[in-house]
């Protein structure tokens, strides 16, 4: 799978693309990462991407012709392939889009900066404006980072042992249940009991348990969902 991130910071994500899976995934071919630099496609001595708005107000905004121009340079022949501008008024991503991009062929990420992007961009250029979260970050790097780890992991190849994708968090619409290791006694708080049994029935039922719990307690909104979809009351 190939990833294009057009972005004005590319050196954000050199150490990040080094390191553990991503790392790997690079090395073996699993994944490719193409980082376009937005400045490359300005045409003014002082590279500049953004602008004053129309109508006022404070901070900049992201022109669009460097981002169209760096689009049209991306070479598009895939037949799976999407594109994206991430901005904090876009769809909330979430494991579902995760696992719907990781059956790309390419995917492409614009980052946001400053105000935001010319919304001509999001309305005539890409396919879909998507936002991490409810809060603010200084640009959409970090988003991008996040997305490209966490549909990479579900890209066939990239992780080892296949089984642990069925049991992370959300993947059954619930957060995972707690997890423990050895010391079994650690300055006097004990690993639960059940855990050390050795009957699966048990722990399975525990665990589905304690997914429910953590559910309710940390993601009620999810745990509703799922009482919704499970048939439950």
């Amino acid at each position: 799978m190939r990833f294009d991130i057009l972005t004005i910071f590319p050196e954000i994500f050199i150490s990040p693309l080094k390191a553990s899976l991503l790392g790997k995934g690079i090395e073996k071919g699993i994944i490719s990462i193409n980082l376009v630099d937005l400045r490359d496609f300005t045409e003014d001595k002082h590279k500049s991407v953004d602008d004053t708005p129309f109508g006022g107000g404070c901070g900049m905004v992201m022109k669009p012709e460097p981002i169209v121009k760096a689009l049209e340079s991306i070479d598009s022949n895939f037949n799976r392939k999407l594109s994206i501008a991430l901005t904090p008024n876009g769809r909330l991503y979430d494991q579902k889009l995760a696992e719907e991009y990781s059956g790309l062929d390419q995917l492409t990420i614009i980052c946001g900066r400053y105000e935001g992007i010319d919304q001509r961009i999001g309305d005539y250029y890409v396919d879909q404006e998507i936002s991490i979260g409810d809060y603010v970050l200084s640009g959409g790097e970090f988003a991008a980072l996040a997305i490209v780890d966490s549909v990479s992991r579900l890209v066939p190849g990239l992780l080892g042992n296949k089984e642990s994708l069925l049991e992370e968090s959300f993947n059954q619409g619930l957060l995972e249940y707690p997890q423990y290791t050895r010391p079994r006694d650690f300055r006097g708080y004990q690993v639960p009991e059940v855990l050390l049994s050795g009957d699966h029935k048990r722990i399975k039922q525990w665990r589905h348990r304690k997914s429910l719990e953590r559910t309710e307690k940390y993601r009620p909104s999810l745990y509703n969902e799922y009482l919704e979809k499970s048939g439950s009351s």
